[in-house]
């Protein structure tokens, strides 16, 4: 993995790009299309900083490149020569679950189990049922998650919350920047 400072100065670089490309076409926008432009041009330009090494940050180029609206334009303006080596691989993103409904079955699931088995066979029980519903949870919040074993899984969890971490950094930065010329 990169240097933390590097994997943010490629991230500034290509969101740069990316909200340049998204001032360009700003004018027949709404307020919700401009959210939803931002927040792309910034995940593609992380998977993109990731430079395609991680399942996650393909799955985010992947699905991005199916989108009719902006996604393909940012897509290929963002990722440049390297478009067409990353676009390759297809990935289907399902979409993530509520986390209500998830906790509101895992009640019920433990309630019936309770009824039927002895009590230590049900804390055995519980705990598999608990750690499987949380990796479908984990599976489903990183992007490409879920077609992933366990142990690829929480790799590449670290892997994006680093990421997403560096992704912070850069944008509280920005912010903090603009703040300071608006201020002067």
């Amino acid at each position: 993995m990169r240097a933390p400072s590097s994997l943010k100065q490629e991230f500034l670089r290509k969101w740069i790009l990316g909200l340049q490309i998204c001032s360009s076409s700003a004018k027949s926008m709404s307020i919700s299309e401009r959210k939803k432009a931002i927040k792309l041009s910034a995940d593609i330009a992380m998977a993109s900083a990731r430079n395609g090494r991680t399942s996650w940050s393909r799955a985010l180029i992947a699905g991005a490149s199916k989108d009719d609206n902006h996604g393909k334009l940012f897509v290929e303006q963002i990722l440049g020569s390297d478009c067409e080596r990353l676009t390759k691989i297809s990935t289907s993103i399902k979409r993530v679950r509520c986390k209500k409904i998830l906790k509101k079955s895992s009640g019920t699931i433990i309630r019936r189990l309770m009824k039927r088995i002895p009590d230590k066979a049900v804390a055995s029980s519980v705990a598999k049922q608990m750690v499987k519903k949380r990796t479908q949870i984990l599976k489903s919040l990183v992007p490409g998650g879920v077609f992933m074993d366990e142990v690829s899984l929480i790799e590449e969890t670290l892997d994006y919350i680093l990421s997403l971490r560096a992704q912070i950094d850069v944008m509280r930065s920005l912010a903090d920047a603009t703040e300071v010329m608006m201020s002067c």
